[in-house]
């Protein structure tokens, strides 16, 4: 399952804020001979490095902790498949994003409050479970031809339309350079190896049909399907019809959504930072307080350039 990347994931490092307590404490964190390093050393130095970004992510965790749950074991399960895929450089991963495995499971954690915030609301039908449940079980075989823009897209299809052979076109119009000199050929894939629009085409052309220009983020393709086929043993459980109706709910759902979300849960909750070097931390949640979209913030730099080359025009006008 392909997760989205989330606007709020922050370094789970900088939680190590939240164990200090801030109040004075004299409680020794480090001894050494060329002194002593108190608990209220350390929290002004963490304070003033990544005092607000901890404190954020701490205010986020308890909002969406209070309305939403996360299965622990779940959070297990992602952090084991991803130990799983780095294998011998899931180490160096860690310390290379400055996380321990403990860090790194709050992460994954806070992720999945997030996608629960996300997707509260959102509902997957039957049918759209189904289709999906369907989709993942199938492989086709297709070829495509993949070029620039739609008025050369035309043209391809025209040429198709009227019989020519699919893999000479293929040679001469498709810039795809893996399956170009292979007449266009892509030979068997499955759901989710493909961009969307390609592959909603494609399962739902009939094998042997060519399709209408198809536009993805590469550019316009033409395909053609020449078979498609069940995987063998391809077996769904619970666990991945879950795992789908979770794809499909994140689909649905809007990024840009995920701050208003927040924003009311932290305003319904009423917190207040007590700490008054940080109180602009809760800035980022004051949806009030944010520009409107249709307001768009003036780009200096632009109006300076142009400020310039209209007084550079000025001056070789009265030259």
């Amino acid at each position: 399952m392909k997760k989205k990347i989330l606007a709020f994931t922050l370094a789970a490092s900088v939680a190590a804020l939240s164990a200090c307590s801030g109040n004075g404490d004299s409680e020794v964190v480090m001894t050494s001979k060329a002194g002593d390093v108190t608990k209220e050393e350390f929290y002004k130095e963490m304070k003033d490095s990544v005092g607000e970004q901890a404190l954020q992510m701490i205010v986020l965790e308890k909002v969406l902790e209070d309305k939403y749950k996360v299965d622990e074991k779940k959070v297990d399960e992602e952090f084991d498949k991803n130990k799983e895929q780095l294998g011998d450089n899931f180490e160096a991963f860690l310390a290379q994003q400055g996380q321990t495995p403990d860090s790194f499971k709050k992460m994954i954690r806070l992720n999945m409050l997030q996608e629960a915030a996300l997707t509260d609301g959102i509902e997957v039908s039957d049918e759209e479970l189904n289709k999906r449940i369907e989709e993942a079980q199938s492989e086709i075989n297709a070829r495509h031809i993949l070029v620039e823009d739609e008025e050369t897209a035309k043209e391809v299809k025209e040429k198709l339309d009227k019989g020519e052979d699919f893999a000479k076109v293929a040679k001469e119009y498709s810039t795809d350079p893996g399956s170009k000199e292979e007449g266009g050929n892509l030979d068997w894939f499955g759901y989710g190896v493909m961009v969307p629009e390609f592959w909603n085409a494609a399962y739902d052309l009939e094998p042997g049909t060519i399709s209408e220009p198809v536009q993805s983020e590469h550019g316009f393709h033409i395909i053609e399907v020449k078979e498609k086929r069940k995987k063998e043993d391809e077996k769904i459980t619970d666990e991945k019809k879950d795992e789908i109706r979770q794809e499909l709910l994140m689909e649905k759902a809007d990024e840009n959504e995920l701050l208003t979300k927040v924003s009311d849960l932290v305003k319904a909750a009423d917190v207040k930072i007590k700490d008054s070097d940080l109180k602009s931390a809760l800035d980022l949640f004051k949806m009030e307080e944010q520009p409107a979209d249709s307001e768009e913030t003036p780009d200096v730099e632009e109006e300076q350039k142009d400020s310039k080359d209209a007084e550079a025009e000025g001056k070789e006008e009265s030259k």
